[in-house]
């Protein structure tokens, strides 16, 4: 079953390594906190299993392998309830705020106690499908309006799932990084209110919320480990899932904090070209990955921040890993637990699998047979149909 990531075409830049207090001033700690204890008292908050992959760890030669599984958070599929529900209450929050000329809490929002502002405070986000989704979720528990625009790739099951939950979906020619553009836009034009992942010159208060959220995660695997990671292989999109972890491990654990590995489709390695110029760098998306997620040209300048100072390794992986590492999770080796894994979700652990297998990518990442490696495991089956294609034996095309 490895043999399939043997020979898997990867990329590999080192890290800026910067000097610099990126992982306390762009996130912080008071922040993490405060985004922590909002979500833990929201109804069907439950710490997510962080499952120990022995078998797999045994069969590559490390000591650990722990994949961190967001499938069942909030029965959403993915880890985005976190960001993008906590990040519209922060901007529900400022915006009851200025219109009463007083401060009002997060519970004041969230329990209905001005129904009536919110209801007239559109949000709007664009997005591949699990960030609308969790956006949609968000607004219906709040009860704002959401609008949300997708690309002319996105699933018609992650459109619909969207739709279920009260979002008006907008659907456009073009990709992610066109989709965020318009729904910019049009927010700017007609007053709403943008709810986005990635952040831009002006707009940074909703996107550090949105990553203040992801820290849940890393508030969880450490309450559960004796001690740190020695790795932490994290996908990317425009950067915010990575950054946030990469954050939250330092501040957690200072200077024994693992080596942060960020990992991107090769169809879409933003931050993979931003570390090899020297600098946050656009690309152009020529061609979608099936990674659906993680299919984004234009890196956060917040995340980017973090991570150029934070991240130790750049890695790029191909099309032809994202089914193998699903059926890997679906149909185990040994006594290692099955897990439902979406295509964005396994990156990180295509990664590390090749790598480990790969005598040159191992000594250059320093993995050997004390490495301990956290993966996060982003979203479940989110869309049912290519889950079911990609996991079908051969159903990696």
């Amino acid at each position: 079953m490895l043999d399939e990531f043997d020979g898997a075409r990867m990329g590999h830049v080192a890290g800026l390594r910067r000097n610099g207090d990126a992982a306390d001033r762009v996130l912080t700690a008071a922040g993490f906190a405060a985004a922590a204890a909002e979500i833990a008292g929201w109804e069907g908050y439950a710490p997510t299993p962080l499952l120990e992959l022995d078998a797999l760890a045994g069969a590559l030669g490390v000591a650990k392998v722990l994949y961190k599984d967001e499938g069942p958070r909030f029965g959403l599929g993915s880890f985005k309830a976190l960001g993008g529900a906590y990040a519209a209450l922060r901007v529900l929050q400022r915006e009851v705020s200025r219109a009463l000329g007083r401060p009002v809490a997060p519970a004041d929002v969230r329990e209905g106690r001005h129904a009536e502002l919110v209801s007239r405070i559109t949000l709007v986000a664009a997005t591949d499908g699990n960030h609308g989704r969790a956006l949609a979720w968000g607004c219906r528990r709040f009860g704002a309006p959401c609008r949300i625009y997708i690309h002319a790739e996105v699933s018609e099951a992650r459109a619909e799932a969207m739709r279920a939950l009260g979002a008006e979906v907008v659907r456009i020619d073009g990709n992610y990084d066109d989709s965020v553009a318009l729904a910019r836009e049009e927010a700017e034009a007609n007053g709403w209110f943008a709810v986005s992942d990635t952040s831009w010159p002006g707009y940074t208060e909703a996107p550090r919320d949105v990553m203040a959220g992801y820290g849940v995660m890393v508030k969880e695997v450490a309450g559960v480990l004796d001690r740190p990671p020695t790795h932490a292989f994290l996908q990317a999109g425009v950067g915010g899932l990575a950054a946030a972890v990469a954050a939250g491990l330092r501040q957690r654990w200072g200077g024994e904090a693992p080596r942060i590995v960020v990992v991107e489709p090769e169809l879409a390695a933003c931050l993979f070209e931003s570390a090899r110029a020297g600098g946050r760098t656009d690309i152009r998306i020529e061609e979608e990955t099936l990674m659906a997620g993680l299919s984004c040209g234009e890196p956060s300048g917040l995340a980017w921040e973090v991570l150029a100072e934070e991240a130790s390794d750049f890695l790029t992986v191909p099309e032809s890993v994202v089914g193998p590492a699903m059926r890997l999770l679906a149909r185990p080796l040994g006594g290692d637990p099955e897990i439902e894994a979406g295509e964005s979700a396994v990156a990180g652990l295509a990664a590390l699998i090749a790598a480990a297998r790969s005598d040159r990518l191992r000594r250059a990442l320093g993995l050997d047979a004390d490495s301990r490696v956290l993966l996060i495991g982003s979203e479940g089956a989110t869309d049912p149909d290519s889950y079911a294609a990609l996991v079908a034996e051969g159903g990696d095309g």
